[in-house]
Order: structure tokens, then C-alpha cells, then sequence
């Protein structure tokens, strides 16, 4: 039969860097998730994306155990990394941060494929641009 699941948390933390501390620590305690325990399984199925931003889907059951999904960095992290860039313009139509090629967006767009709302590698392409404009990075 079937576990029970109480509650679905979505939650971004640092890969192989997740700690007790806020603001993990008062999330999974108030799911009733023994917190020592996800810290170690995250950190050790997130060593090898060190760096990231790992989001992760956590779902937690009736007796108190719990599953991990794990999801793709954002793509605002994505496309800071390939543009290398610390971060986005705050004025986004008169200021760009940065330029990236039509090919790193298709690579990005490729990497993020899973996680988005898209049919096609087109459309994902589209989704992955105009996450690019927002930013002030230029498509080029």
C-alpha cells in the first residue's frame, strides 16, 4: 500500500553545502523531516554540481520519511554562469550585463529541457531568451 504523504516542499539550496542552519533548518522542522538526515543525502547526491543552486522537490509522508527530486539550477544561474556575469542589469532595457551567443542559449535551453514548460527545443530556446532579456543579457 501506498504511503501518505503530508506535505510537498520545494526548496533551493547550495550543492553539498546544505546545513541546519535558517533557512533549511525551520522549514524541514516544521515538516517533521528529520533535518541531520537530509543534509547528509543532499550533500552527498549534490557533490559532484558543486557551485549550483540545486532545487529540490521534497516529499514528506505520514511516518515521517521522506523522497528527493532533484531539479536543474535555475536558468538566471545558468545563463550568469555562460555569460559570466555576477549578475543581472537592474535596468534591464537601457543597461545589458552581458551578451551570449544564439549556441550557449540552444546549450542552456538543451540542460533546462526537463524542468520547463516546452514541447520543443524551440520553444525551450524561447523560454531561455526571454529569461535573457529580463536579466539585461543580450542575445546575439
Amino acid at each position: 500500500m501506498a504511503k501518505k504523504v503530508t506535505k510537498v516542499i520545494k526548496l533551493i539550496a547550495p550543492a553539498g553545502k546544505a546545513t541546519p542552519a535558517p533557512p533549511l533548518g525551520p522549514v524541514l522542522g516544521q515538516a517533521g523531516v528529520n533535518i541531520a538526515e537530509f543534509t547528509q543525502r543532499f550533500n552527498a547526491d549534490t557533490q559532484d554540481r558543486m557551485g549550483q543552486l540545486v532545487p529540490v522537490v521534497l516529499t514528506v509522508y505520514e511516518d515521517r520519511t521522506f523522497s528527493m527530486i532533484y531539479k536543474v539550477a535555475p536558468a538566471s544561474d545558468l545563463i550568469k554562469k555562460a555569460a559570466g556575469i555576477a549578475s543581472g542589469s537592474g535596468s534591464n532595457l537601457t543597461k545589458k550585463a552581458g551578451t551570449l551567443t544564439k549556441d550557449q542559449v540552444r546549450q542552456i535551453a538543451e540542460t533546462k529541457m526537463p524542468d520547463l514548460n516546452a514541447n520543443d527545443i524551440d520553444s525551450a530556446i524561447k523560454i531561455i531568451e526571454g529569461t535573457c532579456r529580463s536579466m539585461g543579457v543580450e542575445v546575439k
